[in-house]
């Protein structure tokens, strides 16, 4: 009787761990129709940084997987890094999955200090269905401070772990480490490198020690969010490219965007923003050569992960995966304008007479350059115009993708991978996970997109720090903190530049009425209420490179 009542137990326990539990697993030819899943995510790439997109920086990897695959013209994130993360990571928005803001538990439950307990991460799920996870680079989405901490990577799903808790020197980041320990990091060392190398070993001996079982690889490297820091041979390749300005810059990219098939010809390029200095009034040589330097750290950033990324594709090819792998590539957010230096503080700070791009400088794009790299929208990095939630999307897969080279105007979002993976994996979303109800997701499955299929009209909603936007099909409204609604239709003008909330003011009070409904739903609070509202520009940080407190007038 005793052991049946023990063989009892254990089969409830089992059934009560539910989809996190390794014994519901499938095994054997079930595993082998599965894809591997690699998603490779930058930080504070702008919409047009790619040369697939518009720019001209060298991104010959990342342009390859286009052509072989699909590039998404209208594809969202949440704006910022941490939102943007835990929405990726749960299939849920920010504030459902307990990031509203950053990580500061100031409002529970929409806005703690990490991803909650009623959300399952993308590893936590694809287990379900006998995946392997790995996790490689920036987590900020908490509890990498504590090898215990709930939300470790290797408490939420992953097997494996390399990477940071956010972002720092690329040459020294801190902190580093390694599945639960800390390690420094030693030699020639440069964290894109080291991100690339670690991608590529998990796949290779993923290849020796489970050829059987599916992978799925979270690839987030920090490139090219600041500080500018970049090698010097790729720091060289681009140095003279940027000297004529992000005037011109945005020109030469929008030129190509309307080439490539990612504007409608009929759109106008977004003006050049507000807090930007028209190039035509840098006319000093120092000022010329140093604005020339910040871009050419900013493209070998980007040109140095391209090359990261074309060595992990390198691992999948060697090991015979390749064509057996749905690779995904996009950004956190829009490029970022922010203006940081807090020397002395070494951390965060720029040491007087430091070269651009060397450990010890500590520089920013800052608006004129970010402006550019989100060629052809409004705002940046924080902001819910497009500049600041519009990112590029590539997605590969051989033998799924209908139109190779295409490029698909279906309206897609972060909150869409979790789905799209499942979808991907023939596995359904668990109800329960560990004994914990799950919310329920709410994206839908981009593969209908890949195959050359609308996905139809979508309804989706932003907030982050007061700025707030909802989209209903082509329409779109959008408002800065304390700022009015703005209506756009964005079929006819996706770069925003024709306010329409004048002319149709109730198209405008319905919209915002449900962006309103949306944010109740998910738990949004006024920003005005949460500590982050009592910000001021000031010498140590300014979020859009606005004067300093000192010289503007009090709110």
């Amino acid at each position: 009787m005793r052991r049946i009542a023990l063989w009892m137990f254990l089969a409830c326990a089992l059934c009560c761990c539910g989809a996190g539990s390794a014994a519901t697993a499938p095994a054997g030819e079930a595993l082998r129709g599965r894809p591997n899943i690699l998603l490779i995510l930058a930080d504070d790439l702008g919409y047009s940084d790619l040369g697939c997109y518009g720019s001209g920086v060298r991104t010959p990897n990342l342009d390859r997987l286009a052509a072989e695959g699909v590039r998404f013209s209208q594809f969202y994130n949440a704006a910022r890094c941490c939102p943007t993360r835990a929405a990726l990571l749960t299939g849920l928005y920010p504030h459902q999955a307990g990031v509203g803001h950053m990580l500061q538990n100031w409002h529970p439950p929409a806005y703690t200090s990490g991803i909650g307990e009623d959300t399952a991460t993308l590893a936590e799920t694809l287990r379900t269905g006998g995946y392997a996870s790995y996790h490689v680079g920036k987590w900020h989405v908490g509890g990498v401070g504590a090898a215990v901490g709930r939300n470790h990577p290797l408490n939420r799903g992953f097997e494996h772990a390399y990477g940071t808790g956010g972002g720092g020197n690329y040459f020294a980041p801190q902190p580093l480490y390694r599945d639960r320990e800390s390690v420094r990091p030693e030699g020639d060392y440069y964290v894109t490198d080291a991100f690339s190398e670690w991608a590529a070993r998990y796949i290779r001996e993923h290849r020796q020690s489970a050829p059987d079982r599916p992978f799925f690889l979270n690839l987030c490297y920090t490139a090219p969010h600041f500080p500018l820091h970049a090698r010097t041979e790729d720091i060289n390749r681009y140095l003279g490219t940027f000297r004529r300005g992000w005037d011109h810059e945005r020109a030469v990219r929008f030129a190509r965007q309307r080439q490539l098939g990612l504007v409608q010809r009929e759109w106008s390029l977004s003006h050049r923003d507000p807090v930007a200095q028209p190039w035509s009034e840098v006319r000093d040589e120092t000022a010329i050569a140093e604005w020339d330097r910040r871009m050419a750290v900013h493209a070998a950033m980007i040109d140095r992960m391209d090359q990261g990324i074309g060595h992990v594709l390198s691992a999948l090819r060697e090991t015979g995966q390749e064509k057996n792998t749905l690779v995904l590539f996009l950004s956190d957010n829009g490029a970022s304008a922010e203006a940081l230096d807090s020397w002395p503080n070494p951390a965060r700070g720029h040491r007087p007479g430091a070269v651009v791009g060397a450990a010890d400088s500590h520089r920013c794009l800052e608006i004129g350059w970010a402006n550019a790299a989100n060629t052809p929208f409004r705002e940046n990095k924080m902001w819910v115009h497009e500049g600041g939630i519009s990112t590029p999307l590539i997605a590969h897969w051989p033998g799924h993708v209908r139109n190779p080279g295409s490029v698909a105007g279906s309206v897609g979002h972060i909150i869409d991978l979790m789905p799209t993976f499942l979808d991907a994996a023939g596995l359904s979303y668990p109800t329960m996970l560990g004994g914990r109800t799950l919310r329920p997701l709410e994206g839908v499955s981009l593969l209908p997109a890949l195959r050359g299929r609308s996905l139809g009209p979508r309804r989706l909603g932003w907030e982050h720090e007061g700025n707030r936007a909802y989209r209903d099909g082509d329409w779109k409204v959008v408002a800065t903190h304390r700022g009015h609604w703005e209506l756009y239709d964005l079929a006819a003008d996706r770069t925003e530049t024709q306010d329409l909330a004048t002319r149709m003011p109730e198209k405008t009070r319905e919209m915002a009425a449900a962006w309103q409904k949306w944010a109740e739903r998910l738990g949004v609070v006024p920003w005005e209420t949460l500590p982050g509202s009592s910000y001021r520009p000031t010498p140590g940080y300014r979020r859009k490179s606005e004067p300093p407190l000192s010289t503007v007038a009090p709110l």
